[in-house]
Order: structure tokens, then sequence, then C-alpha cells
């Protein structure tokens, strides 16, 4: 029997809604953010960190948003301890109900397809006790609901980043707290981060405080 004290835990992070909220709180300068650090400081004395998922999508049509992304994401492989997920941008035509002037726009696809897939993965895997599902979007109800109810041992639990929250989500996990701008703050990846092959990574222009 496993240690009940030393519970393994998975985190489930969705990239573009911890972003986008950590955006809707003022905090800026936290975007160079260690996401393993950021995921240790939500675990009880009893857990062990096992792994941090990182699901996102790259930005299109927007070079310095691009770079600026591929810089973060080469950053958080460097430090290790991270699996990343891609989804893709869906391009449609969104047309305006009062002038019907049309454009363009990018909407991100599978993010949320990819966390319900990898959650149920190491849940019939056994590869944690505790699952961390950062996230305010409601559409991983139902992967939730399907892992308590084919595995009542393992704990769902949703942390909700800055300024996101559902109701739904809430109602279906076994616990859910916000994650507090504090942790967010003392969670910065060091600037520069130097990859394994000596190149040094370098935080962009106002994603850390100034010096």
């Amino acid at each position: 029997m496993r240690n009940v004290n030393n519970d393994r835990v998975i985190v489930y992070i969705d990239g573009y809604n911890l972003y986008h909220g950590i955006r809707a709180a003022k905090l800026h300068s936290s975007r160079w953010l260690d996401l393993r650090q950021l995921s240790d400081t939500l675990l009880k004395a009893s857990q062990r960190l096992e792994l941090v998922r990182y699901f996102t999508t790259r930005v299109r049509n927007d070079p310095s948003a691009a770079q600026r992304q591929a810089v973060f994401i080469d950053a958080l492989q460097a430090r290790g301890g991270i699996e990343i997920d891609f989804g893709h941008f869906l391009s449609k035509t969104v047309t305006c109900r009062s002038c019907h002037n049309s454009w363009q726009q990018n909407e991100e696809k599978k993010t949320d397809v990819n966390i319900a897939v990898r959650l149920l993965d190491d849940a019939y895997d056994d590869r944690f006790e505790v699952a961390i599902v950062m996230s305010g979007d409601s559409d991983l109800v139902p992967a939730i609901e399907s892992i308590r109810a084919r595995f009542p041992a393992k704990r769902i639990v949703v942390a909700f980043p800055p300024q996101r929250h559902s109701a739904e989500l809430e109602r279906v996990a076994d616990a859910s707290f916000r994650i507090s701008n504090r942790n967010i703050r003392a969670s910065r990846l060091p600037d520069p981060v130097v990859a394994p092959t000596g190149f040094r990574l370098h935080a962009p222009r106002g994603w850390l405080p100034k010096p």
C-alpha cells in the first residue's frame, strides 16, 4: 500500500486561461513564470509533485508575440520537470450584427480536449493520487466527472487562476481554491534561464519587475 503521506500529484495547466487571468489581475510583471515552482506552492506537506503538464497553443499572425512565447517555452523546458502539449488556432469569420462588417478571428482549439485526455490517461495508468487542474474552463467538467466516478480514491482539485472561476468546476471537483497573487509573484523564473547548451534565455521586456 502506498504511503498516504506521500501522495503523488500531477498539475495540469491551461496555459491561456492562466495567462489571461494574470493579465486581468494586472500581474504583467509576473509573466516570466516558473510553472513548476508555482505548482510546488500549491501542494500540501503530505504531497509530492510528480509532473507538470502545460497546455498551450503557439501564437500565430503576430511575430513579436510568437517570439516572446517561444522564449518562454524554451525557458520552461530548460528548467525541466514539465511536459508541454500544443493545441492549435482555428481561423473563423466573425460578422458584426450591427454594422455587418466581417473579419477573421483566431480561436484556440484542442486545449480542453488535450487536458481531458491526459487526465483520463494518467488516471487509468495510476500516475497520481491527486490531480490539480489549473483552469477556469467548464469544458473540463465531463472529464472530471468521469474520473471521480471511475476512480473514487483519486482526488481532483481545481486551482483557479487569478480572475478566473467556474461554478460548474467548483461543483464537480473534490476541492477548489484560487491561486493567490502572492504565489504568482513568488514564482518567477530567474533571468536569465540558462539552457543545457549554455544559451541564456532572457525574459521579454515587461515580463519581470523593473530593476
